[in-house]
């Protein structure tokens, strides 16, 4: 499938952490005004050394790491929470964000034990808003910390694939 400018969903692909590419995650730039919606990666991969269920992905189109993202999906519970998710500014707008939602929802679904995601973000972020909505997700109100929780089911999708 290809968007308007050429971009295969093939062409994005989630890898793990490495030494060789974690500078790379760590350098990943928001644009200023996004600065206040999501934790530094330096601080996320910092987490992810401590929280064993932390699964921390490196956002590849082709070659070039264009954003980070982290989810837990713990083995004793049927929901896995995607509480980090960008896309570095100068690659923003071409479709990667989209396609690594879609790439991350296959992980998750493929665990077998999942069957509902929900993720957080910021109310005034209105595009994580659009694009959590687009791939399905509903929301469900603020938490304590004043972030926006959406739900995406997945029981659907997961009894397609069995």
């Amino acid at each position: 499938m290809k968007n308007g400018i050429g971009l295969k969903s093939a062409d994005i692909r989630l890898v793990s952490v490495t030494g060789a590419n974690r500078a790379l995650v760590a350098a990943l730039e928001l644009a200023p005004e996004q600065m206040d919606f999501v934790a530094s990666n330096a601080d996320s991969l910092d987490e992810a050394e401590t929280d064993e269920d932390a699964q921390p992905r490196v956002i590849m189109a082709g070659d070039r790491v264009v954003g980070f993202l982290m989810y837990d999906a713990p083995r004793d519970d049927d929901e896995a929470r995607i509480y980090r998710f960008m896309i570095d500014r100068a690659s923003q707008g071409r479709g990667y964000g989209k396609a690594a939602l879609r790439e991350v929802l296959d992980e998750i679904i493929g665990l077998g034990h999942i069957s509902h995601v929900s993720i957080c973000y910021e109310p005034d972020n209105e595009a994580a808003r659009n694009l959590y909505r687009s791939a399905g997700f509903v929301e469900e109100g603020l938490d304590e910390d004043g972030e926006m929780i959406a739900d995406l089911v997945l029981s659907a999708q997961t009894d397609d694939r069995a």
